[in-house]
């Protein structure tokens, strides 16, 4: 495979596989579960997070031949628990692929609601698979922009949350942005301990994708200096993406007044007078969900052809052919009819 993996590729290729519908779309039920407490969740599980990948990068760089960290599993605990991760992994990032697009389909019924849901699906998923075919850079490019504009998204929010609450904004509803909100209706653990305890499922999912950084050794342009940089980087973009977003929406609403089924970041943007919010946020999370599925075509492809190469059968060692573009073009082809 070529090394044609940035610094720049991999650095945004571990922060937007953390950053998904799940902030955009999902964080109003999060905080109607969890309350304030929500941020405690997301960092708890981002040092854990962060163990684990410091540990996954450990084991990389102690073999630069590695291709992935199922070769790291191979060597110390044998064949058949690779065998078994690896395959595991495999479906678990063709399911997540599934979801995404199905996705996609619904997040396109705001501007075409006569389109077939599975029409904008469809057609994402082949432009995905055209541009995954062609190098790993190109793979690399769009999914550093893809990247680029949840990181924006969410940079705006901050700012202007920040805003609100020094001149004390009142919103729509009748709020006032102030920090107090946090604390002021019901306690940091308003939602008490099974609130607490129920939200760390939400948040869990809301960090897959992380080890993605796992499967880009083979094809980093330099291991040894980029997939540290990304790692190490991860706390900091835990604290800024999850925690302080999080933290801002409920300075600015008092967290049992945001509804479960509405977008905050649609609320923050509605309320400081910004025409078609909604058409805003439900293009990020178009952009997500197309780097998600992005993502896995990636991953998926890397995986079955890695499965596969150690075969027996001569036939099935074929899937793991690399292309003149040095792509497993049929590994990802095949992931990519699983996915459709």
């Amino acid at each position: 495979m070529k090394r044609s993996l940035k610094s720049r590729h991999i650095q945004l290729m571990a922060l937007g596989g953390t950053i998904g519908t799940g902030l955009f779309l999902g964080s109003g039920q999060a905080i109607h579960s969890a309350g304030p407490a929500i941020l405690l969740a997301y960092i708890i599980t981002g040092i854990i997070c962060f163990w684990i990948m410091r540990a996954l990068g450990e084991l990389l760089m102690s073999d630069l031949n590695y291709r992935s960290f199922v070769d790291a599993i191979r060597v110390y605990l044998g064949p058949r628990v690779s065998f078994i991760t690896g395959w595991a992994y495999w479906a678990c990032w063709i399911a997540l692929a599934m979801a995404e697009i199905t996705a996609i389909g619904m997040y396109f019924q705001l501007w075409l609601p006569h389109v077939p849901q599975w029409i904008p699906g469809l057609l994402t998923l082949i432009v995905l698979l055209c541009i995954n075919l062609i190098t790993v850079s190109a793979f690399g490019e769009l999914q550093f922009w893809f990247a680029l504009i949840k990181i924006l998204a969410i940079a705006l929010l901050v700012l202007v949350g920040v805003g609100m609450m020094l001149v004390s904004f009142k919103s729509t509803s009748g709020y006032v942005a102030s920090p107090g909100n946090l604390f002021n209706n019901g306690g940091f653990f308003a939602a008490g301990a099974k609130g607490f305890i129920l939200s760390f499922q939400m948040v869990v999912f809301a960090f897959v994708g992380i080890e993605m950084v796992g499967m880009t050794a083979a094809e980093a342009e330099n291991p040894r200096h980029v997939i540290p940089r990304a790692i190490n980087a991860i706390p900091f973009q835990i604290l800024l993406f999850y925690v302080a977003a999080l933290a801002v929406i409920m300075c600015i609403y008092p967290w049992d007044r945001l509804a479960p089924s509405k977008s905050p970041f649609v609320m923050v943007f509605n309320d400081i007078g910004l025409r078609g919010a909604a058409s805003l946020i439900n293009f990020v999370v178009v952009t997500a969900a197309a780097s998600a599925c992005n993502s896995s075509l990636y991953t998926t492809g890397r995986m079955l052809a890695e499965l596969t190469s150690t075969s027996h059968r001569p036939g099935i060692r074929l899937v793991s052919k690399l292309s003149r573009n040095s792509v497993p073009a049929l590994a990802v082809i095949i992931s990519a009819g699983v996915i459709a």
